[in-house]
């Protein structure tokens, strides 16, 4: 067993156009001031990172490194959430992601596609020259619009679907396995990885690809009433970064899993700040722990009441009490009575 490192946050919720959250070095004293250990930094956010440059510059990548070292931080990992969403994006929602892209290549969805590969390949090289060893991101969906169709599904669709994306992504996955780096998929609602079956589907139809492994998020499975715990006893092989994010999910006669047309504050299911939800965190930390997990807890932070500032404050705290030193030694050896072969066959009745 290995220890989990943190307390750390992505920065993606935080980064804005004030100060201390429009350059990095402001941004990471105030994580630091706040307790957290390590960052999370969205890689399309130019405020606080330059992707392409990353790429193709060390002297880039120690002086980033050097800015958070300076605060007292260490990186956990890049993101390309956004940039891999565009990676497979079916045509329902062309205009509500091309805000995600560059924009050069909004309006041509075969631009764009190509476009959030190169970003992807970038990602792969700037995580290597940053010294890291995982990375976040999202699949892209093509087949989520028919997850829960009326009319039903014509033969092979979702086949279709998981055929293609696999074929988009197995090159961005070599990619990273050149560089040394996993690639993480948080397995979230509105992906065509959005639990334990589809991942499947998917590792699958890439090989069974060593850098195809999993981000894990509790709030996503809360909100579909996914068995949290179980996932981890199932996949912690491919566990290879974690966001400490938490959610509540309380049906009513008007409305359960599928409540998505009310808004955040009114729905059966809400994410919720760090310890305000219903995520049995001493369970996942534990279950994380016994098999061997030792990446980071990187908080996300997304709430639909309480204020960002205040859940960024309280969940440097939790992350580090939650967080277990791993026995060096089995508790019951002060009982040892050493290894005697001819006794152990004695005790047991055997022939000596």
């Amino acid at each position: 067993m290995r220890t989990i490192k943190g307390p750390a946050i992505f920065l993606a919720q935080f980064a804005g156009d004030a100060a201390p959250f429009d350059s990095l070095s402001e941004i990471a004293h105030w994580a630091a001031g706040h307790g957290y250990k390590g960052v999370q930094i969205p890689s399309w956010d130019a405020r606080l990172f330059n992707l392409a440059r990353a790429a193709e510059s060390q002297d880039y990548c120690d002086e980033v490194r050097g800015t958070l070292v300076n605060a007292g931080l260490q990186l956990t990992e890049l993101s390309t959430h956004l940039q891999g969403q565009l990676v497979a994006v079916h045509p329902a929602y062309d205009m509500a992601f091309d805000g995600f892209a560059s924009s050069e290549v909004r309006g041509s969805p075969a631009e764009r596609q190509q476009w959030a590969v190169k970003q992807m390949k970038l990602a792969a090289r700037a995580s290597q020259r940053l010294g890291l060893t995982a990375h976040a991101t999202f699949s892209g969906a093509l087949a989520w619009p028919y997850a829960y169709p009326w009319p039903q599904r014509p033969a092979g669709l979702i086949e279709a679907a998981f055929d293609e994306l696999a074929r988009r992504w197995r090159p961005i996955l070599d990619e990273f396995d050149a560089a040394g780096v996993d690639v993480c998929y948080e397995i979230h609602p509105g992906e065509d990885l959005f639990d334990g079956a589809t991942f499947e589907m998917f590792l699958k139809r890439v090989g069974n690809h060593p850098r195809c492994n999993i981000l894990y998020d509790p709030s996503h499975f809360v909100l579909q009433q996914l068995d949290y715990l179980a996932f981890i006893d199932i996949y912690h092989e491919r566990v290879r970064a974690f966001h400490a994010k938490d959610a509540e999910f309380n049906p009513t006669g008007r409305q359960g899993v599928y409540s998505g047309y009310a808004p955040w504050v009114d729905r059966a299911g809400r994410f919720r700040s760090l310890g305000d939800g219903q995520v049995d965190f001493g369970a996942v930390f534990s279950k994380l722990s016994q098999y061997g997990y030792d990446g980071w807890a990187v908080l996300e932070w997304e709430c639909c009441i309480k204020d960002s500032e205040q859940g960024a404050a309280e969940g440097a705290p939790f992350i580090a009490s939650h967080i277990i030193r791993v026995a060096e030694r089995a508790f019951d050896d002060f009982a040892a009575s050493g290894v005697d072969e001819a006794a152990n066959r004695a005790m047991l009745g055997l022939a000596r």
